[in-house]
C-alpha cells in the first residue's frame, strides 16, 4: 500500500461508504443500502485506502472483514461525520435566514437609549425572519433573565455572576430630588450632602445588591441608607420623589427621558458612573437567538466607535465586554 504523502484527503462521501461497508461486511448489501453499484463501491473503497495509505478491509472470494487498522478507524470516521453534521447544523443556525422568536427585556428607559435602537436595527438587518418581542421589565421582573423569561436584556448593572455582559455605554448618575428640597436650587451636590435623606426602596424580589449600588449603600464612611416607600417601577419611583416621600439616584439620561413636575435632577460630584449593558445567561450564550443579538450588539458598537472617531481621538467613555 503506498504512503499518504501527496495523496488527497478522504472525502466525506468516502467515509460514509466506509462506515456502511464496515457495518454490512458485504459489498453487495452495502451497495444496495447506498443505492450504488458494487463495482462503484469497490472503486471508492480502494481509492479511500490509497488516500489513507492503509488497508481497511481484508477480502477473499467469499468474505469481507475489517483489518486491525479498519477497526481502529471506524470510530475516527464516525467522529468526523458527526463533527461535519454539527458544523452543518450550526451554520444553518447562524445563517442570515435565522427564524423563530427572541424575547428581549428592557429595564427602565433602556428602550429609549440610542445604543438600544442601534442594536435592534442591526439585528433586524441581519435576521429579517426573526420575530423580536420586547418586554418592559419592572424592578423585580429583571430576574426573568435568570429564570429564562427573556433571552437577553438591556440592563443597568450590577448583575449576578451567572450573567455575561457586553457594555454599551457609560454615563454619570444624578440625584433625583423633590423640587421643594432645600438642595434643589444647587447645580451639584456631594454624597455627604444627602446623608440624612430617605431613599425610595424597591420590592424584596428585586436584587438587593443591585439596589444597594443604585442608592450608594453603604456610603464611603460606612453609614447605611435609610429607606422609605417601595416602588415597583420607574413611574412609581418618580411619583414617590415628586410627592416628597424620598429620593433616588438615576442615570444622567433621566434628565431628558423623565422630566416630571415636582422633580429636580442634580449632579453628584463624587458618585461613580453607571453602565448600560446587554446581558444574557452565560449558559445560554450559544443559543442561536442569543448569539444573534450578541453579534448584532458587537457590530453596532463597532460601527458607533468608527463614527465617533475624530482627529483628536475617540470619545472618552469606556466600552467593552465585561467578562465573568
Amino acid at each position: 500500500m503506498p504512503g499518504t504523502a501527496g495523496s488527497p484527503e478522504p472525502s466525506i462521501h468516502q467515509l460514509r461508504l466506509f462506515l456502511t461497508l464496515s457495518e454490512e461486511l458485504h459489498f453487495g448489501r452495502a451497495a444496495a443500502r447506498l443505492y450504488m453499484t458494487q463495482p462503484a463501491l469497490s472503486r471508492q473503497i480502494r481509492d479511500l485506502e490509497k488516500r489513507l495509505g492503509v488497508a481497511l478491509f481484508c477480502r477473499d472470494s467469499r468474505t469481507v472483514g475489517l483489518t486491525d487498522a479498519g477497526r481502529a478507524l471506524v470510530a475516527e470516521a464516525r467522529a468526523v461525520l458527526e463533527a461535519m453534521e454539527r458544523l452543518r447544523v450550526r451554520a444553518g443556525q447562524w445563517g442570515r435566514n435565522l427564524t423563530g422568536r427572541v424575547v428581549i427585556g428592557m429595564i427602565g428607559a433602556e428602550s429609549a437609549m440610542p445604543h438600544t435602537h442601534a442594536v435592534l436595527e442591526r439585528l433586524r438587518a441581519r435576521h429579517p425572519g426573526l420575530t423580536v418581542e420586547v418586554r418592559n421589565l419592572d424592578f423585580a421582573e429583571q430576574a426573568q433573565l435568570l429564570t429564562g423569561g427573556v433571552d437577553v436584556a438591556f440592563l443597568r448593572p450590577p448583575v449576578p455572576p451567572t450573567v455575561e455582559l457586553l457594555e454599551l455605554a457609560t454615563e454619570p448618575r444624578v440625584a433625583c430630588l423633590p423640587v421643594d428640597d432645600p438642595l434643589s436650587d444647587r447645580s451639584a451636590v456631594l454624597l455627604a450632602d444627602l446623608a440624612d435623606r430617605v431613599f425610595v426602596d424597591v420590592p424584596p424580589e428585586a436584587p438587593r445588591e443591585w439596589w444597594d449600588f443604585w442608592t450608594a449603600n453603604p456610603r464611603p464612611d460606612g453609614t447605611r441608607v435609610r429607606y422609605g416607600p417601595v416602588a415597583h417601577d420607574m413611574e412609581a419611583l418618580l411619583l414617590a420623589v415628586a410627592r416628597g416621600e424620598g429620593m433616588c439616584f438615576l442615570p444622567a439620561a433621566a434628565r431628558s427621558l423623565f422630566p416630571r413636575p415636582g422633580v429636580r435632577y442634580l449632579a453628584v460630584a463624587d458618585l461613580p458612573p453607571c453602565a448600560s449593558v446587554l446581558g444574557w445567561l452565560a449558559e445560554h450564550r450559544d443559543r442561536p437567538v442569543v448569539r444573534a443579538v450578541r453579534e448584532a450588539a458587537v457590530e453596532a458598537m463597532a460601527a458607533e466607535e468608527r463614527s465617533d472617531t475624530r482627529p483628536d481621538g475617540p470619545r472618552g467613555d469606556d466600552r467593552g465586554a465585561l467578562g465573568r
